[in-house]
């Protein structure tokens, strides 16, 4: 039978030694199979007892001479380099960009350089949140974006402190499709001013969307206000861009900007900057290798800036009129945010004074309201009472209509 573990080397000492002193005419072969070892086993031992001594009987580490995961020096040192300069980047990400510049050379696999990373304390476990898990909440269905400026993503991400002492509300939009980013501006708050003008540089240097997407929050959207209208998304819609907002409290609608913000927030705000310019700046570089260098996932581990092109649909100088049917009733909004129809005030909302809303009867002693693509709801001339239902369901076909010098809230 075979060897018992507990007399493994008093039993291979017997061997040996029953070999060396065996009888005339018995050979190797007849006393491996009277203790039950093959003869390859038989010969192994035999030449290493001849080799060392009883010593070389005991058992040999199994241990490779090599690791498997063993990373030559100097690859270790240009990972490790390139994981300090770029602490948010995992391990697919630091392959991807080094295989790109340097692709003569044998690059480990993924989990190879995160053991490597690991062992060198540059790698830092995180607890997934619970909200992360809980993906599948998303409830609206959202517009696709299958094209580079079909969705364009916005948001603030959290304020933080300069080091000088004000607050700093980075105002941040990308290209969905893409993951282009196509600002990254810190701003002295959420006034819609401000935001305007960095989406009017975004409109000038890159073209029109066709959608905005963002969260409920200032100054995107107007809590109290018709539809949560602002001032911001009624200037998008007289762009030709429709304003789409995610479900509040589920910011997972909008996963791919949140993701992109916690990368901005560990690598460009941590520590912050001393002054405005200086954290301006950073943000700029932080932008450049986000666009030019950094591998996306969702683009096969390539950076946005190979994905992007600037859209066809210009800036204008002025904003364009608003179109309506002909059949329609057009009527401006005053600065009380009314507009008076049938000897009638009819209040909409302040952020829609000056504008141009159309009505048309779209049943019996009902009255649809819109301003331009955008239904606002439903005036019924039986309850005299106007009531809000916001949908963007553009009427069809559309007729050119341009205001005329008379009055429009002559009945």
């Amino acid at each position: 039978m075979p060897w018992s573990p507990q007399t493994v080397m008093s039993q291979r000492l017997e061997f040996v030694h029953a070999v060396l002193h065996r009888a005339p005419g018995e050979s190797i072969i007849d006393i491996c199979r009277r203790v039950g070892i093959s003869e390859k086993t038989g010969h192994k031992w035999l030449t290493r007892f001849g080799d060392a001594g009883p010593a070389a009987l005991a058992d040999r580490s199994h241990a490779p001479h090599q690791p498997a995961h063993h990373v030559p020096a100097p690859i270790a040192t240009a990972l490790c380099q390139l994981r300090e300069a770029q602490p948010t980047w995992g391990a697919r990400k630091l392959r991807d960009v080094l295989m790109r510049e340097q692709p003569t050379v044998a690059w480990p696999a993924p989990s190879t350089i995160t053991s490597l990373l690991t062992r060198a304390g540059l790698v830092t476990p995180r607890r997934r949140s619970r909200r992360e898990r809980s993906a599948w909440l998303c409830r609206s269905p959202l517009t696709p974006a299958t094209a580079p400026n079909d969705v364009w993503t916005a948001d603030f991400k959290g304020e933080f402190r300069l080091g000088s002492g004000p607050y700093c509300y980075p105002l941040t939009i990308a290209d969905l499709s893409s993951r282009y980013l196509l600002a990254v501006t810190g701003l002295a708050g959420t006034a819609t001013e401000a935001a305007e003008a960095v989406f009017r540089r975004c409109f000038a240097d890159f073209g029109l969307p066709h959608v905005i997407r963002t969260d409920n929050g200032a100054p995107f959207a107007a809590p109290g206000a018709l539809g949560g209208l602002s001032a911001l998304a009624v200037w998008w819609i007289r762009l030709g861009i429709r304003p789409e907002r995610i479900d509040k409290g589920v910011p997972q609608q909008n996963g791919a900007h949140e993701r992109m913000h916690r990368t901005l927030k560990a690598d460009a705000t941590r520590p912050p900057s001393a002054s405005w310019p200086a954290q301006q700046a950073r943000f700029e570089q932080w932008r450049r290798t986000f666009n030019e260098r950094r591998p996306h996932e969702a683009l096969h581990n390539t950076p946005p800036a190979t994905h992007y092109t600037a859209s066809t649909r210009v800036l204008p100088r002025r904003l364009p009129p608003i179109e309506y049917p002909l059949d329609a009733e057009v009527r401006r909004v005053m600065s009380s945010g009314a507009f008076s129809w049938r000897a009638t005030p009819i209040f909409l909302s302040k952020v829609l004074r000056g504008e141009y809303v159309a009505l048309r009867e779209t049943a019996e002693a009902e009255w649809t309201v819109v301003f331009g693509p955008l239904t606002l709801g439903t005036y019924s001339l039986a309850l005299l009472a106007f009531v809000p239902q916001l949908a963007w369901t553009p009427w069809t076909p559309w007729t050119p209509w341009t205001p005329t010098p008379v009055s429009p809230d002559v009945t």
